[in-house]
């Protein structure tokens, strides 16, 4: 048996290559990365996921819009608190997974709409497709005879169409015209994902530089637009505290129209705030009546009235019998009846600090033994509160709100002999602490408003780009796109024309039969005797 060699290889021959098939190279895969980014369907599943991220935001208390919800709801779940606050969904909308969302959308809308826009401008420029050379294949096809020679019949085409608002190809040297129309359309497309990165960019701009701030005002009081007046204060991650304007207002009455019988008797039907404000410094005097969704607007700054409650006059004296607290204290509702739960401290009081926790009831009743509260207007004004001495914990530098009381140094006051002791009063009664600790004296109810000030600088960026896409949409659904074409030829007999039209709808949504009809009609002179054809919408046969 002879023995074969393998042939060496020879030294010029190429290597084989590393790469094997199907690899992608660093710039082929940015580049597909980027087609994927860009396609219609990633950029509708980014939108479907804002919309699904900004939930967490509505349902969830957020810190900067109402930071004594958040810290009540984190006392309420210890346990989802460190995961929430890890996912950032105390603050959804500052969130780096929010404004990726966000970035990766307007990304995506202008790497898809830019490549649109060319291939738009293309199609403005060419001219309409030549006509098919058999007509009666497409869906909609009619044909009928006259003595009118081709050129005649292309010529009245002409004419035709373009009074219909086609655009015309002519084909006359081979018997036919080609017309087409509806290229606004997608131009009603274009405009409405144009706007939608329009308000993307309005709502970018409001939420960098912009702010959102609340305030509580007892009725009678004052504020001034500087950071230290705000009660919690949200601001944009360009704000410029330099650039808020320097009004300042008082709100002088508050007026509530109560619900009076029927199933909602004891709630409140409309309520307003009598404003007295001043744009600037030394500038005159205005008012205004603030109402919900009627919000006060000082130049680029727009104050809305957004709740009311009540702030019970209290007064604290200590052991000393020296006044320790006194003032109206803000009571936060906890119901549509107004009952409201509310915070009392008097950190200086001697021999030890006075802390008070309860419920206060504008419209008091007892039933069998339980205090229940009857409607919110103020027909029956009490108080209900728990008292304790001790250390309030102000001094340690810890940050604490004036809704929560800290009771880990404190101590609840009680009878003699050790049963619970309550701090029950209506409008003008006071009461002892036991052991001389104090008294504590129910002085009267004032109204407090809640306030929301808020600048939102892209707005109108936001409005007009919801106006463009509300014309592209009207655009995109009421514009049929449609082509016609018409085709003349001379019969065998050399005496009769046969005159072919059909019409081809690209948005599937039209009656192009319709239009074929009327475009035959006006073709065809009024005159002329009927012939045999094909009904609009039938086929020609074989």
């Amino acid at each position: 048996m002879s023995q074969q060699t393998l042939p060496e290889a020879h030294a010029d021959a190429p290597e084989p290559s590393d790469r094997r098939t199907g690899d992608l190279t660093a710039r082929e895969f940015l580049r597909w990365a980027w087609r994927q980014l860009t396609s219609m369907r990633t950029a509708l599943v980014l939108l479907l996921l804002l919309a699904l991220a900004a939930i967490p935001g509505s349902v969830i208390p957020q810190s900067g819009v109402d930071s004594l919800k958040t810290s009540r709801w984190q006392a309420d779940h210890p346990d989802l608190t460190p995961i929430y606050e890890r996912l950032g969904l105390f603050s959804v909308y500052d969130s780096a997974w929010f404004a990726a969302i966000y970035t990766l959308l307007m990304v995506s809308l202008v790497g898809c709409i830019i490549p649109r826009l060319f291939v738009y401008w293309r199609a403005l420029r060419a001219q309409p497709p030549a006509a098919p050379r058999h007509l009666s294949r497409l869906p909609v096809h009619t044909y009928y005879a006259t003595d009118e020679t081709p050129g005649d019949v292309l010529a009245r085409a002409h004419t035709v169409l373009k009074k219909r608002g086609y655009r015309l190809r002519d084909g006359s040297e081979e018997g036919w015209v080609a017309a087409e129309r509806g290229y606004l359309r997608e131009a009603g497309n274009l405009l409405f994902h144009l706007a939608v990165v329009v308000v993307l960019v309005g709502f970018a701009v409001g939420g960098l530089f912009g702010y959102k701030g609340g305030v509580i005002l007892v009725v009678g009081n004052g504020f001034s637009n500087n950071l230290t007046q705000y009660d919690d204060f949200d601001p944009g991650s360009l704000f410029d505290a330099d650039g808020m304007e320097p009004f300042r207002f008082k709100v002088d009455q508050f007026d509530v129209e109560w619900i009076d019988d029927g199933p909602r008797q004891g709630m409140a039907r409309g309520f307003n705030a009598h404003v007295t404000y001043r744009e600037a410094p030394g500038s005159a005097d205005q008012t205004y009546d603030l109402r919900v969704n009627h919000p006060l607007k000082i130049g680029g700054t727009e104050v809305f009235l957004i709740g009311h409650g009540y702030a019970p006059v209290i007064t604290i004296r200590d052991g000393n019998g020296e006044v320790a607290y006194s003032g109206p204290t803000v009571f936060l509702p906890e119901d549509a009846g107004f009952r409201s739960f509310g915070v009392v401290k008097a950190p200086d009081a001697e021999p030890a600090g006075i802390g008070l926790e309860g419920l206060f009831f504008p419209t008091y009743l007892s039933i069998d033994g339980n205090p229940v509260n009857v409607m919110g207007d103020l027909k029956n004004p009490t108080l209900s509160l728990l008292a304790y001495t001790g250390d309030l914990g102000l001094d340690d530098g810890t940050p604490q709100s004036v809704y929560e009381l800290d009771k880990s140094k404190l101590t609840k006051v009680t009878e003699p002999d050790g049963s619970m002791f309550r701090v029950d009063l209506q409008e003008g009664q006071s009461i002892d602490l036991p052991d001389g600790a104090g008294s504590v004296t129910f002085e009267g109810v004032e109204r407090w408003n809640k306030l929301q000030i808020s600048r939102t600088p892209g707005m109108h960026v936001t409005l007009a780009g919801v106006v463009l896409a509300l014309a592209g949409l009207l655009l995109s659904l009421f514009i049929r796109p449609r082509r016609v074409w018409v085709r003349a030829r001379r019969a065998e007999d050399g005496t009769t024309t046969t005159v072919d039209v059909g019409g081809l709808d690209r948005s599937t949504a039209g009656d192009v039969e319709t239009e074929v009809s009327e475009v035959v009609a006006g073709l065809r002179q009024l005159s002329e005797p009927a012939r045999p054809g094909v009904a609009p919408g039938e086929k020609e046969e074989p």
